[in-house]
């Protein structure tokens, strides 16, 4: 089994970008992309907020650009899920089921994915009106309707956010409480914009080509009723894929990886980027940043390890 110098697991904006560093490095990355590479921008439609493209950029065809740059200076990327790791001594290993590879350093880049209600046409309206990033997306729905389910301080934030925008925004909440900060729900309530409705659910997404409304359950009562919106943004959370990294690296109470400057982990030679750790920005371009961090401390990484075994000789 060939023992590689760099192995990268993830293909978003971190992942890719640390191929495009660690690939013009002359370090030939394997770049595990999953079987369905690109992160969490290829559930995007428009993109207006990535530097350079000032007339926005679907976000499927920005990580193909992305990929083509990493497999021009050499990466070699692989459709396909890492299913174990073994980070415990060098060189750290990787299968993909049964098949084992070795790499002397590793950058997990493997990402965050958003909640979601687990509804039908929420599904097939995604990228339509379903959202899960106001930042990303809010300025599409200028004076519209919109809801934000949730009661955290991601949907407080989010719905904060839209007003920008919105011409009304309703915060639809299991609870009749909010789970969020005390701040963050004072500022809320007291938005002439923001409008809440408690005690229920959302059932259905409704609309043909676009979303034209929700279908809403009062949990108490059961009773359904309808609500028109253009706009629907899920705020009910991220999970970061870090499953298969339990008991290897270092999690917090949520499942991020952590990391002391935003790139080493617990494991010497082994460094992370992007929304595996990032909680707070889960933004393309902060993404592309850590992961050009990453490459680049891997490289000084790799370079001391065969300056330490030439000296050694």
């Amino acid at each position: 089994m060939q023992t590689r110098r760099l192995m990268v697991i993830g293909s978003g904006p971190a992942g890719l970008t640390a191929a495009i560093y660690a690939a013009r490095a002359n370090l030939h990355p394997l770049v595990f992309a999953g079987a369905m590479f690109g992160g969490q921008l290829m559930l995007t439609t428009e993109v207006e907020n990535y530097p350079g493209f000032p007339e926005g950029i679907l976000g499927p065809e920005l990580m193909e650009k992305f990929r083509a740059q990493a497999t021009r200076f050499g990466a070699e990327i692989r459709d396909v899920d890492v299913t174990r790791v073994d980070f415990s001594k060098r060189p750290f290993r990787a299968w993909v089921e049964d098949e084992e590879h070795a790499a002397e350093c590793v950058i997990v880049a493997a990402g965050a994915s958003a909640k979601w209600l687990g509804l039908v046409n929420e599904t097939r309206l995604r990228g339509r009106g379903v959202s899960s990033c106001a930042t990303c997306d809010g300025a599409f729905f200028k004076d519209k309707n919109i809801v934000v389910v949730g009661g955290g301080d991601s949907a407080m934030e989010e719905a904060l956010f839209l007003t920008r925008f919105g011409k009304k925004v309703t915060v639809v909440h299991r609870r009749r409480e909010l789970r969020a900060s005390k701040v963050m729900q004072d500022r809320a309530l007291a938005h002439p914009k923001i409008e809440f409705v408690w005690n229920t659910a959302v059932d259905d997404v409704l609309g043909e080509r676009t979303v034209s409304g929700v279908r809403l359950t009062n949990v108490e009562t059961g009773a359904t009723s309808e609500l028109g919106c253009d706009a629907i943004f899920v705020a009910i959370g991220h999970e970061p894929n870090t499953a298969i990294f339990a008991g290897q690296l270092e999690l917090d109470a949520r499942g991020y990886v952590i990391s002391k400057d935003g790139t080493r982990s617990n494991v010497e030679g082994v460094f992370v980027a992007g929304d595996v750790q990032d909680s707070r920005y889960r933004q393309a371009v902060t993404a592309a940043g850590l992961g050009c961090r990453a490459a680049m401390d891997a490289e000084r990484y790799i370079e001391a390890l065969e300056h330490h075994a030439v000296a050694a000789q």
